[in-house]
């Protein structure tokens, strides 16, 4: 929730403007006060009375308004909310931002800011892919700049790719992550989650039926409570979460590498469904049926163990949690693996058929320490991920 907090909206010229009325209700839902700064592009758009009927408040417009100064300037504006919010953030906003400039009240209430600015870019795809929008977004991330988004999808101009701003409750989402203030402020987690595709041929894999729900509905909990986290994930179903440092991987191999690159960190947390096997040849053409009806044996080897690997690396984070997922004798093996990997934790849930809980949008896990076992009832993902962070803030704490 946003209660009491105070967001700056900034709404420059573009047709996803529109979706910057839905924004400001979301975040007004949540009990954040807004106050919104209009571009003179934003007003093709956008009415300043819908806007400020939709806030509550004065909409700015003007840099050299000499009753508005008298009221507040534009330095106070800039610093008298938590957050300042680009929504849409164009091309030529973005690079304004990145070369510094300050030319309208926008973009001086940007530079004159001593408070965290999130942005969600809305552009074309060809803006969005030249070289010059790629480069000033490096450099607003390293300006430590929140974005959100862009997505890829159909745009008002008929094409199709990456610049489509993204949805209003992402956006109010990634607001929530960018505020958050927790137990958890300072602290890194890297967090694995969805399944690996080990690959057979250029058209066949080995994967299982994780949607990385539990991982992403994790990891939103956890940065709710203040933590910086970095999500490695396989190809799942469910997006990854607005505001983590997002790493995108196919295989074992590939998330062992990333999470050791991810490394140091105060908790890792492995959720993944990770393949325990890949094919050692994967060939390198489709395999065709040649009429025999049988096939050129498989041969397997087994993928890094990369939960144990980190439980004894030199970088060892102080908590380590992995997940067994299990179709019989669930504590026998999840304890088991709590012994055998050398981790802190181990969330064991039950993953037969007849639960549906692989890929599903509900799960009843234990959690086993060296404490012993605690059995939580079945609930939402999201809800066990409520209750698994607020014991991690716990043991980081």
């Amino acid at each position: 929730m946003l209660a009491g907090k105070k967001i700056l909206l900034v709404i420059a010229g573009g047709i996803a403007a529109f979706k910057s009325l839905d924004l400001i209700r979301r975040l007004r839902e949540q009990g954040a006060e807004v106050t919104s700064v209009l571009t003179a592009a934003a007003e093709e758009f956008v009415t300043p009375l819908t806007v400020s009927v939709l806030t509550g408040n004065k909409v700015y417009r003007e840099l050299f308004d000499l009753t508005d100064e008298r009221e507040m300037g534009h330095i106070e504006l800039s610093r008298a909310a938590d957050l300042l919010v680009v929504a849409p953030a164009t091309a030529n906003l973005i690079g304004k931002m990145a070369g510094g400039l300050a030319d309208d009240l926008a973009s001086t209430l940007l530079m004159a800011t001593d408070k965290p600015v999130l942005i969600a870019p809305a552009m074309n795809v060809r803006m969005w892919l030249h070289p010059a929008t790629q480069r000033n977004v490096a450099q607003l991330r390293a300006d430590g700049v929140h974005f959100s988004g862009p997505a890829e999808g159909e745009m008002a101009c008929g094409e199709y790719g990456p610049g489509r701003m993204s949805e209003a409750h992402e956006i109010a989402e990634a607001v929530s992550e960018a505020l958050a203030d927790g137990p958890l402020k300072g602290k890194h987690i890297v967090i694995t989650s969805g399944p690996t595709h080990e690959p057979i041929d250029p058209v066949r894999y080995i994967a299982n039926r994780s949607s990385g729900a539990q991982g992403t509905a994790l990891a939103r909990s956890l940065m709710g409570l203040g933590a910086s986290v970095t999500f490695v994930t396989g190809p799942a179903t469910v997006p990854p979460p607005q505001g983590a440092k997002v790493v995108q991987v196919e295989t074992a191999a590939q998330m062992h590498e990333a999470v050791f690159k991810a490394l140091p960190a105060d908790a890792a947390i492995f959720a993944a469904a990770v393949a325990d096997w890949r094919v050692v040849a994967a060939s390198g053409s489709k395999i065709k049926k040649d009429g025999t009806g049988k096939i050129a044996p498989l041969n397997f080897t087994e993928n890094p163990d990369i939960l144990a690997e980190v439980s004894s690396a030199p970088q060892r984070p102080g908590l380590v949690i992995g997940f067994a997922a299990e179709t019989d004798d669930l504590l026998k093996h999840a304890e088991a693996k709590l012994a055998r990997k050398g981790c802190d934790w181990i969330i064991a849930n039950d993953v037969s058929p007849e639960t549906g809980i692989m890929g599903g949008s509900e799960n009843a896990v234990t959690i086993l320490t060296a404490a012993g076992a605690d059995a939580l009832p079945r609930m939402s993902k999201d809800q066990v991920a409520q209750q698994l962070a607020a014991r991690i803030a716990e043991a980081l704490t």
